[in-house]
């Protein structure tokens, strides 16, 4: 029986979570589903993320505003993808703070990632309607940008690693705290999205540079909050084996000659057995093989995607 098209079927509700993690320091978590953060300063607040749209973002700023009623001025996003960016009318912002890699994707790529994204997720799209347009960040910098959170709070340090699961992804650390934000660079119990990743780089320099800061809790892109160094340690080294087993899984067939759905079988029955029952699993891997067999075939930048080629892609492996 073919599986329903990657996460079109999913639809019941996720349990919303909120955690104050630090005094001023916010998680939303939702089984699997993007998580969202804030962060506030001596008289403002730093969002960390915008969901999919304005509808869903209003549910998560009436959940922050029991905690806190000072004004957004900065919302930032760890990556362009949609379901991260096209919430972020709602917030209000100041300033809408990216990498400059993902100002210059959400030009290239962005309308095609909208359609895309809602059409892999419809759940996430709650009010469709309300998405006014593409989300376009104010400020961006290249590798480092830290922003003064005022009195005795300390600094906000946004970050550059290197290529993952993006060209631009950026991460937001509160080194007094040792409190991480890494956006889609390291998942905690849930499946990898790698469809537009680097996945050398990612495997490689740039997790060991998630690793240096050394956080003590760590909100991943999707699930739980990972708390304590060990526990910390463990979601990056996950992170990277699913990577290193999808390099030597697909490697190992496009460099004998096989084929992309070979290439799709072989990682399928690696990664399972430890990562299978995990949100999005199936929904994410023939984008994910698909994504590294075009990178292992000398194809340096992700070919886009559009709602067309997804349903391709999917017939192909996943049919």
């Amino acid at each position: 029986m073919a599986k329903p098209f990657a996460s079109s079927a999913d639809l019941a509700e996720k349990e919303q979570t909120l955690e104050v993690l630090a005094d001023g320091v916010y998680a939303l978590t939702a089984e699997g589903d993007p998580n969202i953060g804030a962060v506030e300063g001596e008289d403002f607040l730093v969002c960390f993320e915008a969901l999919a749209t304005p509808t869903a973002a209003q549910e998560w700023l009436a959940r922050l505003r029991e905690h806190t009623d000072k004004p957004i001025r900065y919302l930032v996003l760890s990556h362009y993808h949609a379901v991260r960016v096209l919430g972020a009318s709602a917030f209000g912002a100041e300033s809408i703070v990216a990498h400059e890699k993902t100002y210059e994707l959400i030009a290239e790529r962005g309308e095609q990632d909208w359609a895309s994204e809602f059409g892999r997720m419809p759940r996430l799209a709650k009010d469709a309607a309300s998405v006014p347009g593409l989300t376009w960040p104010t400020v961006t910098f290249a590798d480092r940008m830290t922003i003064d959170l005022g009195g005795d709070r300390g600094d906000l340090v946004l970050q550059y690693c290197g290529r993952g699961h993006t060209e631009g992804d950026i991460v937001a650390w509160l080194p007094e705290r040792r409190i991480l934000f890494a956006g889609d660079l390291v998942e905690a119990e849930a499946a990898l999205y790698t469809g537009d990743a680097f996945h050398r780089d990612w495997a490689g320099a740039t997790l060991d540079r998630v690793a240096a800061l050394e956080a003590e809790t760590l909100v991943g892109g999707r699930g739980a909050v990972t708390r304590g160094r060990a526990a910390v340690d463990a979601a990056i080294e996950q992170t990277r084996g699913f990577l290193r087993v999808m390099l030597e899984q697909v490697g190992g067939v496009h460099e004998r000659g096989g084929t992309l759905k070979e290439a799709f079988e072989a990682a399928h029955a690696a990664l399972a057995p430890d990562y299978g029952h995990w949100p999005i699993f199936e929904h994410c891997l023939p984008f994910d093989v698909s994504r590294l067999w075009d990178e292992l075939s000398g194809v340096e930048r992700p070919v886009i995607w559009t709602a067309e080629r997804d349903r391709e892609v999917w017939d192909r492996l996943q049919g």
